[in-house]
């Protein structure tokens, strides 16, 4: 999901060689994306954990909360997500505080977000995983850290409050608000002698439809309690201590309104801790999650936590650096934190319906995620994986339908596909198992193909009559089953061809012959939208290459989309995700005629030859229409490998990063997107970047010397090594490899690597050589034009087996 076009910042890859003492811990800088479009949430968190503590800002882009830019701070607020294309989300509740009040008067000191809002004390900001720490221009500190439903912060004031004619009287307020402003109800109560806050309220979520309920418990430490009262736009008062803000709609929703509780003067160091409760069941779910997870109020024991935590998740990658730069080692282990912000585990805070299945929220959105997120979970943390996947099935199970986009318990808009059929059959092929149903599963995925939902612009897929009959998604389709979105019919038809792959794979997998030949026949739907005569120019001038999808409509005549638009080079936002929108979303027709990942094989030879696909591949990333800050274009970053040309593919991730993936604060190119960018990035220096919903992995030279992986379900450790690893990256090209010591010429792996260990030991040379080129070398195609049999399909379908995994 796009928001806007970043602004790349190029680095040198051979920087200053770093000290061996670092540990990957300090090489994570939360700080990367957050700004530029970034939108990255660089907070206090645990892994995929709900509460996530961050100080918000005034800034035009404060989607993950904070922006690393010149705004103000508005309030410190306990949930946020990362990464987002939509609409700016959570942060339910903030709190903000004072060292006093002028005079004493409660009423001089500021309640609005826009009166409290308060500049940054440039070099004051500090962030590591678990833990971020700044100081505003009012001399008060904020440092905050959080368990897995609570926030803990603690608030540091001056000895001298800053504004005239004040003492030191902390007064700590509490807003019934969000960041993007749709309360519609909501209501504070407050405790005058503990100054426990309780509040709670209805919101809407940032890139879908319903709403939501949150819920908090605030309580305080470190000093006495001198009074307490509500505030309702710029006034307060002690003499009332609760409030209801109720509003029919969200007209009246940035009306402020909330409570406060004012101090005497800490008693120790001028600190004052504030532990915040959080739930989606009720207030006193709230209190009993704080006073469970922070019964002490142990700042720095739940950073050290925290870090203890982060360190296990990035322990099980072990690199030798040989040389890597600073930028490269700290992109890289940024990238990896970052793909493990999301998505959130809410299990226990599901307020829809009751289940002892684990419940995972903020898919933002699975259309982005599929691609390198989840294959990055399952690698590094395959325990999560399958928890995230029973959470899809559970709720397929309660709602009918899986999702595409989901959070804060609502139905998010679908981009595309039903892309959470790509992730469910990726962690089969991948030996996710424990705990999972995979009949319930099989279920869910055919329902995806075979039942179009009332509104499929929340789940599932529309058009499905046109898709089974004409066998394409029409321009200006007539659809009586369902209502949606009627634009991205290009798109949409070749992600629901794949789509239909990925379920026909499982069905082979799962003995269901006849639905593994009609999907199989199906995934080859791509081809009734693929214009054979139609060409491309740019300003005029013929690009040299003929043959593109283009719109279709129902009567079987022709539509016409230039090829380029919706690129950078043409009309680079006219693709978004709105009634006016094109035939393709968020990109060009350019870059969707190369989305076949199923059968790579007939689409290399529909478009001449492996000699003219990778030159059209070359002026796709030449040209300037490849934009790598959107999701779909991961992929094309390493589809020369189908054409025998691995090398090509080595030489566009080393172009990628660290060009546009670096150690900058708009070290992203595009918004993170719960982590994808950090993903492509992470999987792209592991030289093992995915065809997401298949057992094949392209293999391209990691960015170290090399990089070792623990699987977490059979405890066996994967080595990859290059041999006259480079730092400079001269010598970026494979001159041969082998497989635990035996020669190895197949450009790919599978999964199988990852869960018996072993070591493929790369050999680098500084040009292309004759290596993965042969035909035999490159990855599987499964064609939907022949027989579908196994020996067509040159690869095994895994035989999945039920691991012993102890207290999974």
């Amino acid at each position: 999901m796009r928001w806007k076009y970043g602004i790349y910042t190029v680095c040198a890859a051979g920087a200053a060689v770093v000290s061996a003492q670092k540990t990957p811990f300090q090489y994570v800088d939360p700080l990367i994306g957050t700004v530029n479009g970034g939108h990255v949430f660089p907070g206090a968190t645990l892994p995929f954990g709900m509460a996530k503590a961050c100080p918000d800002t005034d800034a035009d882009e404060n989607q993950g909360g904070f922006s690393s830019d010149n705004s103000s701070i508005i309030g410190f607020s306990h949930m946020h997500d990362s990464g987002t294309g939509g609409a700016r989300s959570l942060g339910n509740f903030p709190i903000f505080a004072q060292a006093g009040c002028p005079n004493g008067d409660i009423n001089a000191c500021n309640y609005t977000s826009w009166e409290r809002a308060t500049p940054r004390i440039n070099g004051t900001v500090h962030a590591k995983p678990g833990y971020f720490d700044i100081t505003i221009a009012s001399g008060v500190r904020a440092e905050m850290t959080t368990t897995n439903r609570t926030a803990l912060y603690r608030f540091t004031f001056p000895e001298a409050p800053l504004t005239p004619n004040t003492t030191l009287s902390p007064l700590i307020s509490l807003e019934l608000q969000d960041l993007p402003n749709t309360r519609t109800n909501a209501s504070i109560n407050i405790n005058g002698q503990s100054g426990r806050l309780t509040a709670g309220g209805s919101f809407s979520p940032s890139f879908g439809i319903g709403r939501y309920s949150s819920f908090v418990c605030v309580d305080f430490k470190g000093a006495t309690i001198k009074d307490a009262g509500v505030f309702s736009n710029s006034r307060a008062t002690t003499k009332v201590k609760s409030l209801k803000a109720i509003t029919e709609t969200e007209r009246y929703a940035e009306r402020p309104a909330g409570g406060f509780v004012q101090f005497e003067k800490p008693t120790s160091n001028n600190q004052i801790l504030v532990r915040v409760g959080l739930s989606f069941l009720s207030e006193t779910q709230a209190c009993r999650n704080a006073e469970r997870e922070q019964a002490d109020f142990d700042f720095d024991g739940t950073v050290a936590a925290a870090e203890k935590v982060w360190t296990e998740k990035f322990d099980v990658i072990k690199i030798v650096a040989g040389g890597a730069s600073e930028v490269i080692q700290t992109a890289f282990w940024s990238g990896v934190y970052r793909s493990m912000i999301s998505p959130q585990d809410y299990t226990g805070e599901n307020p829809l319906w009751n289940s002892n299945e684990p419940y995972y929220d903020s898919y933002y959105c699975i259309w982005d995620s599929f691609r390198s997120i989840h294959p990055l979970i399952t690698l590094l943390d395959p325990h999560s994986q399958t928890l995230m996947v029973r959470s899809l099935l559970d709720i397929y199970k309660h709602e009918g339908f899986l999702p595409d986009c989901r959070m804060s318990f609502c139905k998010g808009f679908t981009q595309g596909g039903s892309n959470a059929d790509i992730v469910i059959v990726d962690s089969y092929m991948k030996n996710i198992t424990h705990g999972i149903d995979w009949n319930l599963a099989y279920e869910a995925v055919v329902t995806d193909a075979e039942v179009e939902p009332p509104n499929w612009d929340i789940e599932g897929r529309g058009g499905l009559e046109a898709w089974k009959t004409l066998g394409y998604i029409p321009t200006e389709n007539l659809d009586l089953q369902g209502v949606g979105t009627e634009t991205r019919s290009i798109s949409r038809t070749v992600e629901y061809a794949y789509n239909d792959f990925v379920i026909a794979t499982l069905a082979l997998a799962l003995g269901h012959t006849a639905d593994y030949n009609k999907y199989l026949r199906r995934s080859g739907n791509f081809y009734n939208m693929f214009k054979a005569d139609q060409n491309s120019t740019i300003n005029g001038t013929d690009t040299g290459f003929t043959g593109f999808l283009q719109p279709r409509y129902m009567n079987g005549t022709w539509g016409l989309q230039d090829p380029i638009f919706c690129s950078p080079l043409l009309d680079f936002t006219g693709c978004y995700l709105n009634p006016s929108g094109r035939e393709t979303y968020e990109g060009p027709v350019w870059l969707y005629t190369f989305f076949a990942p199923g059968d790579m094989k007939t689409l290399i030879k529909t478009l001449g030859g492996a000699d003219t696909f990778v030159k059209r591949l070359d002026f796709f990333h030449d040209s300037g229409m490849a934009y790598i800050g959107d999701e779909q274009a991961f992929l094309k970053v390493f589809l020369y490998h189908y054409a025998g040309r691995p090398a090509k593919s080595a030489e566009r991730a080393h172009f990628y990063i660290p060009s546009q993936f670096n150690d900058t604060i708009n070290g992203i190119p595009g918004n993170d997107d719960s982590g994808a960018m950090g993903s492509f990035e992470a999987l792209t220096m592991m030289g093992i970047f995915p065809n997401a919903g298949q057992d094949v992995y392209f293999i391209t030279p990691p960015f170290f010397e090399s990089v070792s992986i623990t699987n977490g379900q059979t405890g066996k450790t994967a080595t990859i090594k290059n041999v006259n690893f480079d730092p400079s990256n001269k010598n970026i090209y494979i001159q041969s490899a082998t497989l635990n010591g035996k020669a190895y010429t197949k450009n790919w792996l599978q999964h199988s690597f990852f869960l018996e260990g072993g070591t493929l030991e790369l050999t680098l040379g500084a040009a292309e050589s004759a290596w993965g080129t042969r035909p035999e070398d490159v990855p599987p195609s499964l064609s939907a034009f022949g027989n579908g049999t196994t020996e067509e399909r040159r690869w095994e379908m895994p035989q999945v087996p039920q691991l012993d995994i102890g207290s999974w």
